[in-house]
């Protein structure tokens, strides 16, 4: 069976690789199987009923409407550490820029004018108005503790910084990440009123939109730099205004330009290059093209952000993926509607996200069209999917 793949933007050829040989792939594939995706936006654009997977070359899944497809079956995929060390190395020079005030000092140094003689004597003038102060000692405070927060904490902490951190949702894997010099705030307030940087690791939802706002910058220390490559939607650009306007933060150095703060001398804005690096391209889609093309194949799930990881060796060459509700007694319908057809069970999982679900079934003999459609009538099921290996 031929699978057809979307490309809506220029997915890296490493990554493209990865899929099974016979796949078709391109930027104008009419009836796709899955999309991938890294940046554009497919609030408003139609989707085809054919699509069961799309994935994200990214972490961030803004750009896709998740609850549709979950509503439809279908599993949203990122790559969650994948742009880890990209971005932790644009944090260290964030962290550079800030306490170092290079980004002033540069402009400064573009606005000189005379012979050589003349800079030299404006350079030894002016570098007074640039006296930074460096790293060791300092404390550094890290909001959000996955992938690429727990190699920020770790960096700092060989650059001789302390290291705070809160993370509420902190998974067991990224807890054994975290080096165990790091130490735990209780709250962000409490992060925030002993940081003498802060650097920004969370998602963009409801309970982090303006995450840090004019409260929290309140209770900043004095000359507080505040680092922003997570979200620009997790920062309060006003609070941000105020608080270096009040000459209470020093800076705040961010992916994401802003017309209310571009003209502040203090403020820094890169062009989002938090994953722009060929490498972090290459690792993510490589790991969103092989967890598309495992799910599209055998129905195993890996990093999708609408439904539960769920992964079953398969036993027999008739196996069945089955998307669904979160709801009671699901697994006894299915089991039921199975055994009706004489369908002999060899293997069986399922696993629940939230309000999604998955299962997969390994049966020991072929399914015909009637019991996929009986499944599919099941109240709850969302998707039923038959792959014959």
């Amino acid at each position: 069976m031929t699978r057809k793949i979307l490309t809506l933007n220029a997915i890296s050829k490493k990554g493209l690789a990865r899929l099974p040989q016979g796949y078709a792939v391109g930027n104008d594939v009419a009836e796709p199987d899955a999309i991938l995706v890294r940046s554009q936006v497919m609030h408003e654009m139609p989707i085809a009923d054919s699509v069961l997977a799309i994935g994200r070359a990214g972490a961030g899944t803004n750009n896709i409407p998740v609850k549709a497809m979950s509503a439809k079956g279908v599993v949203v995929f990122n790559a969650p550490g994948a742009n880890a060390n990209a971005v932790k190395e644009l944090v260290l020079a964030g962290m550079l820029i800030g306490a170092r005030n290079l980004a002033p000092a540069m402009r400064f140094v573009e606005g000189l004018q005379g012979d050589d003689e003349s800079l030299h004597k404006q350079v030894e003038a002016g570098k007074k108005h640039y006296v930074g102060h460096e790293l060791p000692g300092r404390t550094l405070g890290v909001i959000g503790l996955g992938a690429i927060g727990s190699l920020v904490a770790d960096a700092a902490i060989r650059l001789g910084m302390n290291v705070i951190g809160y993370d509420p949702e902190i998974t067991v894997d990224a807890a054994w990440r975290l080096p165990s010099q790091v130490k735990k705030a209780a709250s962000v307030d409490d992060l925030v009123k002993h940081s003498d940087f802060i650097s920004m690791h969370t998602p963009l939802v409801p309970a982090t939109k303006d995450l840090i706002n004019a409260e929290r910058v309140k209770l900043m220390r004095k000359g507080c730099v505040l680092l922003n490559f997570a979200r620009d939607g997790i920062v309060s650009e006003q609070a941000v205004l105020d608080g270096l306007n009040g000459n209470h933060m020093h800076a705040y150095v961010c992916d994401f330009p802003s017309n209310l703060l571009k003209t502040h001398p203090r403020f820094v804005a890169l062009p989002h290059l938090g994953a722009s690096t060929e490498e972090a391209e290459e690792n993510c889609a490589v790991m969103v093209a092989e967890q598309v093309a495992d799910y599209l194949e055998h129905g195993n799930i890996l990093n999708a952000v609408n439904f539960p990881n769920i992964s079953l060796p398969r036993e027999t060459a008739h196996r069945l993926a089955i998307a669904n509700a979160n709801v009671p007694n699901m697994l006894g319908q299915i089991s039921t509607a199975l055994a009706g057809a004489g369908l002999n069970i060899q293997n069986m999982v399922n696993k629940s996200k939230g309000d999604m679900a998955f299962t997969l079934v390994d049966v020991e003999t072929p399914v015909s069209e009637a019991v996929i459609a009986q499944l599919a009538g099941i109240e709850g099921v969302l998707r039923v999917r038959y792959l014959p290996a």
